[in-house]
Formats: structure tokens, sequence, C-alpha cells
């Protein structure tokens, strides 16, 4: 069993449907939340599930290199083999990326390269395109540009609302993402 950290920044229901999916299997244990929003309810989501968490705030560090050896010292501490970023909205720096390499993944609400970076639904909206999804990624140094292990689409019909949209493609990841890495860990047992 691989034991997982996860990286949020907002509400967390990424995080709550990876979650609820750790019972029924036995490929991941969450032993640890990683958070740079101390007022973020993927706090909440970890403290009702007894997950441990570690907060900070970025400003209170000198760089990024100085946060991320902090994340690290903690994924060290608690043994974590994988990193499962669930809408941590910063960018992963060498720190992290070579202590992990190749096995960090991220989610995005496009089917990248559609839309990369911040507000990928308003993105779709702007350009009016009748097709969106959702893409869970390996991590690299660049912005939703590491390679794509599973996609889902998800049909944007007339009547949708961003609001709408938003729902139906976060129906989708909340499947999709403990889905694929369930998948992914047990694939990685066979190989390691």
């Amino acid at each position: 069993m691989k034991r997982i950290a996860v990286f949020a920044s907002g509400s967390g229901t990424n995080f709550q449907a990876i979650i609820d999916q750790q019972a029924n299997f036995d490929a991941y244990e969450i032993v640890l939340l990683v958070c740079d929003k101390p007022e973020a309810k993927a706090i909440e989501r970890a403290q009702k599930n007894n997950i441990p968490v570690f907060s900070f705030v970025p400003k209170d560090f000198e760089s990024k290199q100085a946060f991320e050896k902090s994340i690290l010292q903690e994924l060290q501490r608690y043994g974590v083999d994988f990193i499962v970023l669930a809408g941590y909205m910063r960018l992963i720096g060498t720190t992290l990326l070579s202590s992990f390499e190749g096995r960090i993944i991220n989610i995005h609400p496009s089917l990248l390269p559609a839309f990369p970076g911040k507000d990928a639904i308003g993105q779709a909206f702007e350009k009016k395109v009748r097709v969106s999804g959702v893409t869970i990624h390996y991590v690299d140094e660049g912005m939703d540009t590491g390679p794509i292990i599973a996609q889902a689409p998800v049909q944007i019909e007339e009547h949708d609302t961003y609001e709408t949209l938003q729902q139906k493609i976060q129906r989708v990841e909340h499947e999709l993402y403990p889905s694929t890495l369930v998948k992914l860990l047990c694939d990685e047992k066979i190989t390691n």
C-alpha cells in the first residue's frame, strides 16, 4: 500500500473523493494533507478524517525553495511515497520535483493541452468549445505540461452556465481521480 500526501489549496472536493474511495481499495493510504492556505476547507476535511495536516503560508518563507524544503521534511517524516495534487494552486518547484520524480500527479479541468493554467472552465466558455473535460497528468516543471495519464470528455450544452459546467466536470473528477490513482499505484506495485 502506497502512502500518499494530498496537496490542496481550497475546498478539497477532490481530496474528499480520494478520502471516500480509500476504504474501497488497499492501494493507498492518505497520510498527510499539505495546504498553503490555513483557512482552506480542505483542512476541515482532513481533521474530520483524522488525517495529519501540514499547513503553511508561503509569504512567511524567503523563497519557494525554502517552503518546499519544509514540505519535503514533512513528507519524509510521514514516509510519503506519492504526491497527489488536488486543487493545489502552485507550481511545484525543483526541490519537490527532484525528490519525487515521476511520483507527483495532478488533475486539471480541461482536456489538456487545451486550456492549461487558471480558470480552465472560464477559458472553455470564452472560446465557446462544445467539449471540455478532465485530465490527470504527471507533474513536471511546466504548468499542466506533464505526460497525460487519463482523460475524460465533458459535453458543454447550450444551456450550460459556468456553474453547471463546473458541477459536471467535478462529478467526472470525483470518479476519475480516485480510480486512476488506484490503477496507477497498483501498476507501480507490479513494476517497482
